[in-house]
């Protein structure tokens, strides 16, 4: 799904703009703290423009003010009806975004207003079916905190200049042909991410990565039930997999408070409806969401080489008890790996994001290892990515897909994409021609010379269950045989050239009577 050159040429002039804004702002904090608060506002003044839309539809034949309605008693119990039944909130006329913006500009604005209109909308919600989408949501854009301002006059000025900028960048305009608030808050986390550097990659997976893992889970498939994301972060992988998919159920889990939010504002701010995205604050491993699910497909950018517990306890647990051994303590990898294994249909599929040495590193890994090969049969394919790719390490990732009864059995399909990349800073990215090349030959599962092969299962485990992709893909380049002989002929050339050069520079010399 590429962008035609008008929405290309858009997105280029929203994103300049919006990253201006950023800048235009920072002061006390650093842009990735600030984050909670631009995102935040950002957020709130989607929440109520689509409050204005709905409300001017509903109070149309009326031929009445949204503010004139809510004055009357019998209007404004309905309205909250209609709000709660179509929209899950209700935001209040006087607690509407473009109300607090006329505020600022008569200089009535307080920040503990703006603090009670977001403390509103969260409680709107409360019995509703977006009430746990609501619950907590913008508890990180702490109004109170002095690094907005060590007095409230000071918090409100700085809460009002964010509230006038982000007013003046238009997200709704008829001429513009793509989701701007949708795309303008997937800029942002990822120019916050690149700006927190190893911080950044706990939230967000590069967007040219993020397509290609989309694109792979979601291969053949139209119709999509729920999609998992065991790590899901700010969420922007399972919100990919429905450009491609109808995809109906969106489940995942993160464990950052910060991220959880942002993660649930990104699902609402993209048209996800509150009953179809169930994203839980936990750990995966030591506390899993959703076990009572299967799901046939899932797609995870796990932290790579974490630490966990690795608790004896687990060896009775369902997603490990199998496989005889834990993933270790300084090496979460495998058991990220092993919980999707668990929650995988029959037909389903996961594409997961890991660090190379998954592939090959040995003890309790080598074990794992094997017994997906060998016993399991999950591991279809293995795509290595160049290095850089990633927000904090420049250590390169493989793209590991695994499938439950899949098609072919009796091999395992390896792709070296290493070396084909745009470079960049802060982070290399895939181009669209490169995504192209790799879903081709995913799809073909051909033998492609320095860049792709099938192994058989006797060749892995001659390899001891080694998966390492330099055993199964030779990209060696044959250099160019030397025509000693030539190369004999040419000094004697240029050797015979330079006597002559010297002879001359000599008479030179002479005539000049050095």
């Amino acid at each position: 799904m590429t962008l035609t050159q008008k929405q290309q040429k858009q997105q280029r002039e929203l994103h300049g703009k919006l990253w201006t804004m950023v800048n235009d702002l920072r002061g006390n904090m650093e842009a990735y703290e600030f984050k909670n608060y631009i995102l935040g506002v950002i957020f709130y003044r989607y929440l109520s423009e689509r409050t204005e839309r709905f409300m001017a539809r509903l109070l149309k034949d009326d031929n009445i003010t949204y503010e004139e309605a809510w004055k009357n008693p019998e209007y404004k119990e309905a309205l909250i009806e209609e709000a709660l039944e179509s929209l899950g909130f209700v935001i209040e006329p006087q607690n509407l975004f473009s109300h607090l913006v006329n505020n600022i500009n008569t200089g009535d604005f307080t920040v503990e207003a703006f603090h009670k209109a977001i403390n509103d909308v969260v409680e709107s919600t409360l019995g509703q079916p977006s009430q746990d989408a609501f619950d907590g949501l913008f508890e990180d854009m702490d109004l109170t905190s002095t690094k907005l301002g060590r007095e409230v006059r000071e918090r409100g000025k700085l809460m009002g200049k964010i509230l006038s900028t982000v007013d003046s960048i238009s997200f709704d305009h008829e001429d513009i042909t793509i989701d701007v608030l949708g795309d303008a808050y997937m800029y942002l986390i990822g120019m916050f991410a690149q700006t927190a550097g190893k911080k950044g990659g706990e939230f967000y997976t590069p967007q040219s990565i993020v397509e290609l893992v989309a694109r792979i889970a979601t291969q053949g498939r139209k119709d999509i039930l729920s999609v998992s994301d065991p790590t899901c972060g700010s969420g922007g992988l399972l919100l990919e997999t429905k450009k491609y998919s109808n995809v109906r159920i969106f489940d995942g889990a993160e464990l950052t408070s910060t991220t959880y939010n942002l993660c649930r504002m990104n699902m609402i701010i993209h048209n996800v409806p509150y009953t179809n995205f169930n994203i839980a604050n936990t750990d995966t491993l030591e506390r899993p969401a959703h076990m009572d699910k299967t799901y046939s497909v899932q797609v995870a950018n796990p932290p790579y080489s974490a630490k966990w517990s690795a608790d004896a306890k687990f060896m009775e647990d369902d997603r490990f008890s199998q496989y005889g051994k834990l993933a270790p303590k300084s090496k979460a990898d495998f058991a990220f790996v092993q919980h999707m294994v668990h929650q995988m249909d029959e037909d389903g599929i996961a594409v997961v994001l890991l660090p190379h040495g998954v592939l090959f590193r040995g003890a309790a890994e080598g074990t794992i290892r094997e017994h997906m090969i060998k016993e399991q049969n999950v591991i279809d394919t293995i795509i290595g990515l160049p290095a850089g790719c990633f927000m904090g390490t420049s250590i390169p990732v493989a793209c590991l897909v695994l499938k439950k009864n899949r098609d072919n059995s009796d091999n395992i399909f390896f792709i070296d994409a290493s070396k084909e990349f745009i470079p960049g800073k802060p982070v290399n990215a895939l181009s669209e021609e490169h995504i192209e090349k790799i879903l081709e030959t995913y799809v073909a599962r051909e033998d492609v010379e320095r860049y792709a092969s099938k192994a058989s299962m006797d060749t892995i485990a001659e390899n001891g269950y080694n998966l390492n992709i330099p055993r199964y893909v030779d990209t060696f380049e044959k250099e160019e045989e030397i025509d000693i002989q030539a190369v004999k002929e040419k000094y004697v050339e240029l050797e015979t050239e330079a006597k002559e050069i010297e002879k001359k520079i000599e008479e030179y010399f002479a005539e000049l009577g050095i």
